[in-house]
């Protein structure tokens, strides 16, 4: 069984979002809840925060330094840690309390693709988008409550997503160039009851990792669907896997604390911490956005 150690307690509220900045060997990531942005050094153990008057559900670096943050109304960028943000695009969401951004990634021709969430789930409106560098933005498909678990493979040939209360992952093939999804599939449906597909991300063979909400645990899918290794954690929530290291041959797991009652928090007092773990193969790394 792979042995698993903790990286930082950090006691998030919802841990989201881990990605590796190889320039910097940090891991950034965020806590949605507390609309914080982290910066953690695993050498020395310091974590920096900063916060933000509005949620962060994703983010990705850019080709020229800085951050592409996927906010609660929309986009904003900044120039470096320090700097304030700046609006990029249409604010798609002001004015639609229930809905903010949740869980995005980049694909390898630098643009950014992140989905939506109804926090009341209220209604099936939330989406999946495509930002292009131009800051023009497409909604690629409707209907879900919480879209998740973006990643593509190192071509950029197939991507994966999940509307996660279905508990099924699905996959598309991906056109590199134009950036259209067709042909979408169930690469697999997860029992009620077992965990839900939260966040994941996509190694160099083309297999796709999740960390499984309300599971308490991250599993590895072959690309026909199968789980092939599974990873038990101590707490309930794990809520997304990301690779990072200089070989990123190192799995990092955010974790939550939220919604846990007072006794399955005592029960789980890891809740909230990031987790980590070697895996024999390398993840694919993070391509910059090219806004």
């Amino acid at each position: 069984m792979t042995q698993w150690d903790v990286a930082l307690d950090a006691r998030a509220t919802l841990g989201e979002g881990p990605r590796w900045h190889h320039g910097e060997a940090r891991l950034y990531w965020v806590d949605i809840a507390r609309n914080e942005l982290h910066r953690f050094d695993p050498v020395s153990g310091r974590d920096e925060c900063r916060a933000f008057e509005a949620p962060i559900g994703c983010f990705a670096f850019r080709t020229g330094g800085g951050l592409l943050l996927a906010m609660k109304d929309g986009f904003a960028t900044i120039a470096n840690w320090d700097a304030q943000p700046m609006p990029f695009g249409e604010q798609i969401f002001a004015g639609r309390p229930d809905i903010r951004f949740n869980d995005g990634r980049t694909d390898p021709a630098g643009r950014f693709w992140a989905g939506s969430v109804n926090m009341a789930k209220s209604a099936q409106d939330a989406a999946l988008y495509r930002l292009d560098a131009d800051g023009g933005i497409s909604e690629i498909e409707g209907g879900m409550l919480t879209c998740n678990g973006a990643a593509f493979t190192a071509d950029g040939a197939t991507f994966f997503h999940t509307d996660t209360p279905s508990h099924a992952l699905r996959r598309y093939a991906a056109d590199p160039a134009s950036g259209a999804l067709s042909d979408r599939s169930i690469l697999h449906q997860f029992p009620i009851g077992e965990g839900r597909p939260d966040g994941g991300s996509v190694d160099i063979e083309g297999y796709y990792w999740t960390a499984l909400f309300d599971g308490g645990r991250v599993v590895r899918l072959s690309p026909t669907g199968e789980i092939v290794a599974e990873v038990p954690l101590p707490v309930k929530r794990p809520t997304m896997i990301a690779f990072g290291g200089a070989d990123m041959r190192t799995a990092y797991v955010t974790t939550a604390r939220a919604g846990l009652s007072e006794s399955e928090l005592a029960e789980q007092p890891l809740s909230g911490a990031i987790f980590r773990f070697t895996v024999d193969v390398p993840g694919v790394a993070e391509t910059p956005f090219a806004g």
